[in-house]
C-alpha cells in the first residue's frame, strides 16, 4: 500500500495473536465503580439494560480491597456495611455473563480501616519521620504500604478469593502502586539490603540514593505485579493480574517492563483537567502503544469532571465526553466509560455514551486496527524524567514533548511515539524520522542505536540538551549524538535567555513561510555549541539584550555567526538539531514562527511523500490505520474556542476538506460518521476523497 521500510506482515501477525485471546475480543467497555452505600440501592436491571442498548461487551466491576462488595472471608477485608447477606458483585457478574460480556474484578488496595491497622501495623505506610500515614480524605482510614506484607500477603489472599469464587476474566487493580514514598521498616530494610542506602527524603536526581530508589521501587512494584499475576493464573490460566499502570515520560513505572508483562492495559487519563489540550487522550494511546504494540488497549473516559476537587458525582458535557471518546478511538484506544457510584443521580451523560457506542458498534470492523500507518515518531524518555528532570520534570521533560505534539497536530502529520528503551532496529523499522524533544538522558547503547538508525537511512530532529547526559543524568563532555548533529558542546548552558532572537538566513527549506521575516524569537534555554562538520545554519543567534528601561531595548549585536540550528544531509538521512528549547517555548507561548520551524524541520527531515494530505481550514488530529482488509483515515476536529481549556460546550464544523492518499486502490470508500458513500477520484496512483463537513469526528473507510 504505502511505501515503508518494512512490510506490514509483522504488525499484522502480532495483531492477530493479540486478538486470538479473550483480551482481544472486547471493543466497548463499561465500568461501574461502587461506593459503600450502593448495595441495596442501585438497580442492576437498569445497568444490564443499558449495557445491552449500548452494545458493551465487557465490564469492570468493583470487588474488593479497601471495601469488599462480596461476602469475603479474608480476615480484616472490610465488607460494605450496607451489604447485609447480599452479594452485589456476584450478582453483577452473573448479569454481565448472561449478556455474554467479559468481566474484570476491580480491586483498590491503597487504604485500610482502623481495625486492620491496629491488628497489623506493619501494613501501614510511614512518613519520613516514622509516623503512620492517615488517609488524606477519610479520617478513619490509613494509607497502606504497597510493597510489603499488605500487598504480598493480604492482597494476595483477597485476589485468590475473588478469582476462585467468581467467573471473572482477570483482576484489574487501581491505586495498587502506593501513595508516594514509604519509610516503613519493611521498605527501609529491603532498600538498605539492596542498595546500601537509606531511603532518600528528597527526589533530587543528582543524589545517588535517589537514583537507586527509582530503580529499586520499580523492581519491587514489578515483583508485586508478578506475584499477583502468578496467583491469578494458578487458578484461572487464561486470566491475569492487570495493573492500572503506565503513561508517558512522567510515569513512575517503566513502560517497557509494563509492555513485556501486560496482555492488555487501560489508559487512565479519564478527562481533561486544568490547561490540557483535547489531543491528550490520543497522546495517551500512542504512549501505551509504544511498548504494548498490537495488544488491545482500552481508553478510560470519565463521564464526570476530573478536576482536583474530586467532584466524583459530577457530569461532563456531552460534547466533551464525545470528544474524549473520539480522540481515543482515532488513536487506537477501545472506549471504556467509567461511572463512579452505581446509583445514577444525574443522567445527562447517558445519551452521549449511547450515541458513541452505537456508532462504534455499527463500524466495528473498521475499528479493529492491525497497525498504524505513520512514518514519523516522537521519542519519550522516562529515564530523562527521572534522572535529569527530577522535581522539574514537568517543565524540562514533558513540556518539550507537549510542544512537539502540538506542532505536529497543527502540521497535520500522522505520527507515533517510541519509548527510549525500544530504539532497536526492529522497533524503529516502520519509521523514516524520529523526533527527540530534549531527550537529555541517553546511554551509550541508545546513542549507538540512533546512530545506526541514521546510518541505515533514518532521519532525526532533536532539540535542547538531547544526548548530553548518560542514562543516569551525568553530563557528558560532548553530545552522545555529536557525530550526526554536526556540532560539539562547548561547556556552557544558558539557563535563562531574556529578549533573545534568531536571525533567519534565507533561503532554506526550514524557513518556508518565513520569507518575509528577518528574525524570529528565540527560546529561553540555550546550549552553547560550535560547528564540527559541514551543515546549513538557517538560524543564528542574536544574544539577549535589556528589555527595560525602554530606552535600552536594542540589540548590542544585530547578528552573529553562532548557529542555533544545524541541518545536515548524508545520503538518504537528514538531521536537524536545535540547541535550544524551541519545543518547550512553543508550548508556553505558542508562537506561530516556532510552529513553522518545527513543521518544516520534520517535513524536510522526512524527505518523502506524506502518508496522507488533508487540505481545508481547521485544526485536525489526523491518524491513519490499517485493518485486515481496509484502511481508515481518522479526522478529529479540534477547532474550538475551548480547545486549550475545556470543556467543550458545542462543536464547530469545518469543511469542505480534501483527503489525498498515495498508492491506494480501493473497492469502496465511505464516511463512517456521515453514514454515506464518499465522493472520490483516482489520481496519480492514489485517491482524492471529498469530505463536505466534519462536525467533531469523521472516519474515511477504504475497503481494499
Amino acid at each position: 500500500m504505502l511505501t515503508r521500510r518494512t512490510t506490514l506482515a509483522l504488525p499484522l501477525a502480532a495483531a492477530a495473536r493479540a486478538q486470538n485471546t479473550w483480551y482481544g475480543r472486547p471493543m466497548r467497555w463499561a465500568q461501574v465503580a461502587f461506593v459503600e452505600d450502593d448495595p441495596g440501592q442501585f438497580s442492576l436491571d437498569f445497568w444490564l439494560d443499558y449495557f445491552k442498548r449500548i452494545h458493551a461487551d465487557a465490564a469492570c466491576l468493583s470487588a474488593g480491597g479497601c471495601i469488599a462488595f462480596y461476602p469475603s472471608q479474608v480476615p480484616f477485608h472490610y465488607r460494605s456495611k450496607f451489604m447485609g447477606a447480599s452479594d452485589p458483585f456476584g450478582d453483577f457478574v452473573k448479569g454481565c455473563r448472561s449478556l455474554n460480556m467479559n468481566v474484570l474484578a476491580r480491586t483498590d488496595p491503597h487504604a485500610m480501616h482502623d481495625d486492620a491497622f491496629r491488628a497489623h501495623p506493619e501494613w501501614v505506610a510511614l512518613d519520613d519521620a516514622g509516623n503512620p500515614r492517615p488517609h488524606w480524605a477519610m479520617p478513619d482510614y490509613w494509607v497502606t504500604c504497597c510493597l510489603g506484607p499488605y500487598s504480598l500477603e493480604f492482597m494476595r489472599d483477597v485476589t485468590r478469593e475473588i478469582v476462585s469464587t467468581y467467573d471473572v476474566d482477570s483482576v484489574f487493580s487501581n491505586r495498587w502502586h502506593g501513595s508516594g514514598k514509604c519509610f516503613c521498616n519493611w521498605c527501609q530494610a529491603n532498600f538498605k539490603q539492596a542498595t546500601g542506602f537509606a531511603i532518600p527524603k528528597t527526589n533530587n536526581p543528582a543524589d545517588p540514593a535517589q537514583r537507586q530508589y527509582v530503580v529499586w521501587h520499580q523492581q519491587r512494584l514489578f515483583a508485586v505485579w508478578d506475584l499477583l499475576d502468578k496467583e491469578v493464573r494458578a487458578i484461572r490460566p487464561k486470566a491475569s493480574f492487570i495493573a492500572n499502570a503506565g503513561g508517558g515520560a512522567l510515569s513512575e513505572l517503566d513502560m517497557h517492563g509494563i509492555g513485556q508483562r501486560a496482555q492488555t492495559l487501560f489508559a487512565d487519563r479519564q478527562a481533561r483537567r486544568g490547561l490540557m489540550a483535547p489531543w491528550a487522550n490520543g497522546m495517551t494511546g500512542k504512549e501505551y502503544r509504544s511498548t504494548l504494540g498490537a495488544k488491545p488497549i482500552g481508553g478510560i473516559v470519565s463521564v464526570g469532571v476530573e478536576e482536583p476537587y474530586r467532584w466524583k458525582d459530577s457530569v461532563q458535557s456531552n460534547e466533551e465526553i464525545k470528544l474524549w471518546f473520539a480522540e481515543g478511538t482515532a488513536n487506537g484506544l477501545r472506549p471504556w466509560f467509567t461511572k463512579f457510584n452505581a446509583k445514577v443521580i444525574d443522567k445527562r451523560w447517558l445519551p452521549a455514551v449511547e450515541e458513541f457506542y452505537n456508532w462504534h458498534w455499527r463500524n466495528e470492523k473498521y475499528l479493529r486496527n492491525t497497525a498504524p500507518v505513520a512514518r514519523v515518531a516522537m521519542v519519550y524518555s522516562q529515564q530523562t524524567a527521572h534522572f535529569y528532570g527530577g522535581e522539574q520534570a514537568r517543565a524540562r521533560v514533558e513540556d518539550p514533548l507537549l510542544g512537539c505534539y502540538q506542532a505536529l497536530i497543527e502540521a497535520r502529520i500522522p505520527f507515533e511515539m517510541v519509548h527510549d528503551k525500544r530504539l532497536d532496529a526492529a522497533s524503529l523499522a516502520p519509521f523514516k524520522t524520529l523526533i527527540l524533544p530534549n531527550i537529555a538522558c541517553l546511554s551509550d547503547a541508545q546513542c549507538g542505536q540512533l546512530l545506526a538508525f541514521v546510518a541505515s537511512g533514518g532521519s532525526l530532529v532533536a532539540t535542547g540538551e538531547t544526548s548530553l547526559y548518560n542514562e543516569w543524568g551525568e553530563r557528558r563532555a560532548n553530545f552522545g549524538l555529536a557525530a550526526v548533529f554536526g556540532c560539539a558542546f562547548t561547556g556552557a548552558i544558558e539557563p535563562r535567555m531574556q529578549n533573545s532572537y534568531l536571525t533567519c538566513r534565507h533561503p532554506h527549506p526550514l524557513l518556508k513561510g518565513l520569507e518575509d521575516a528577518p528574525r524570529v524569537i528565540n527560546g529561553t534555554r540555550r546550549v552553547a555549541t560550535r560547528p564540527t562538520a559541514p551543515s546549513a545554519h538557517p538560524l543564528t543567534l542574536i544574544p539577549s539584550y535589556p528589555d527595560l528601561p525602554m530606552e535600552e531595548v536594542y540589540p548590542r549585536q544585530h547578528q552573529t555567526n553562532q548557529p542555533e540550528c544545524y541541518a545536515r544531509q548524508e545520503g538518504n538521512s537528514r538531521v536537524v538539531f536545535f540547541p535550544f528549547d524551541i519545543d518547550r517555548t512553543f508550548w508556553e507561548v505558542l508562537s506561530p514562527d516556532h510552529a513553522k520551524l518545527l513543521k518544516n524541520a520534520v517535513e524536510w527531515a522526512n524527505n518523502e511523500p506524506p502518508v496522507v494530505t488533508v487540505t481545508g481550514k481547521g485544526l485536525l488530529d489526523i491518524t491513519v490505520w490499517r485493518q485486515q482488509s481496509s484502511l481508515t483515515v481518522h479526522l478529529v476536529n479540534l477547532t474550538n474556542p475551548m480547545m486549550m481549556k475545556g470543556p467543550y460546550r458545542e462543536t464547530f464544523p469545518v469543511g469542505p476538506l480534501t483527503v489525498r492518499l498515495p498508492e491506494v486502490k480501493p473497492k469502496t470508500v465511505k464516511l463512517l460518521t456521515a453514514s454515506a458513500p464518499a465522493k472520490w477520484t483516482a489520481q496519480r496512483g492514489g485517491i482524492t476523497v471529498a469530505i463536505p463537513s466534519v462536525d467533531l469526528y469523521e472516519v474515511v473507510a477504504i475497503d481494499l
